[in-house]
């Protein structure tokens, strides 16, 4: 099998500032999930985002950096990234930030755990075990033991989260497999050409917001009421998302090419207490006992798994340095 260059240092400084990104761009995106319908703001935040990535691909081999031999694999890493964000969209119009994203960091357990099977890499039983430990934390926020009727949400968009974050790990795991050849500004631009044939697709199968009509449910009404035109205030948001969306994908990217998955992966729970920030300060929303209790465990899980992969590797290196004679 063919081994990707480890760089533990610039991947971790990648995925911290990629996600930066992702809490910005989730804050926005909720901002204006009540005027404007999910596939509008896909599409022009991805004709910016390719726009910026075409620039950063000049730095990284030019045009013929686009081609390559592995063209299904770049087509599912696609798929599972449009899945990934319109579930996690979809269900952030009605849920408050700091709970939609709780959920979606299963994500970097699904990472470990999946990383095991695709990539071949070595998780060791006490990662399992705390991996183990923020599921729970998932399972908790699900809130099992209430009554359907009496969440403010269905149970369905609950999960909608926790979907987005399984299809979100694939595709970091296949980011890892492509990017032992693949430049992450390449990967960025297959990436943002999807969702650009996505969000076209649905502007002509719903953009006139037929579907959408005598729905009450705000999910709904997100993904599927009529493009209007944006208000002159939102132009620059939308640019704003463009460009932050190119960052986006262009530092997962080359974090996930840089180094092991399950290094990177437990320092994208950086976005939770950022999420929690936002939610607080823009949208006064507060965390219920449940997603306190759920980011706790996700968090402690995660941190452990970092831990125990750097004193893993710290041991790994001390082997490797030959003794002097």
């Amino acid at each position: 099998m063919i081994q990707a260059a480890n760089r533990a240092g610039p991947a971790i400084a990648f995925v911290l500032f990629g996600v930066l990104c992702i809490s910005l761009n989730d804050m926005l995106i909720k901002q204006l999930s009540s005027g404007y319908p999910l596939h509008q703001i896909v599409f022009f935040r991805a004709l910016i985002a390719i726009m910026v990535s075409c620039v950063f691909l000049q730095f990284e081999g030019g045009w013929a950096a686009l081609r390559t031999d592995q063209p299904l694999l770049h087509i599912a890493r696609g798929v599972l990234v449009v899945i990934a964000n319109m579930s996690y969209f979809v269900a952030l119009a009605v849920l408050p930030l700091a709970d939609a994203t709780a959920l979606f960091f299963a994500a970097p357990l699904f990472i470990t755990l999946l990383s095991i099977p695709i990539l071949g890499e070595k998780v060791g039983p006490l990662r399992l075990g705390a991996v183990l430990v923020g599921f729970i934390g998932v399972v908790i926020m699900q809130r099992p033991w209430e009554p359907s009727e009496s969440l403010e949400v269905s149970r369905l968009v609950l999960l909608l989260p926790v979907l987005s974050a399984l299809a979100y790990a694939l595709n970091q795991l296949m980011t890892r497999k492509l990017g032992i050849k693949a430049p992450a500004s390449m990967l960025s631009i297959y990436i943002q050409a999807t969702f650009l044939i996505v969000s076209i697709g649905f502007f002509f199968v719903a953009g006139d917001g037929r579907f959408a009509e005598g729905s009450t449910n705000g999910s709904v009404q997100f993904l599927l009421r009529a493009w209007v035109w944006p208000a002159r205030e939102d132009w620059w948001v939308l640019i704003g998302m463009g460009v932050n969306g190119a960052l986006i994908g262009y530092c997962l990217s080359q974090a996930y090419r840089l180094a092991d998955a399950a290094t990177v992966a437990p320092f994208e729970y950086v976005g939770l207490p950022l999420a929690v920030m936002w939610g607080v300060i823009i949208f006064a929303e507060l965390p219920t006992w449940e997603v306190w209790t759920g980011i706790a465990l996700i968090l402690s899980s995660g941190l452990f798994v970092f831990f125990r992969e750097r004193a893993k590797a710290k041991r790994i290196t001390k082997r490797a340095v030959p003794r002097p004679h």
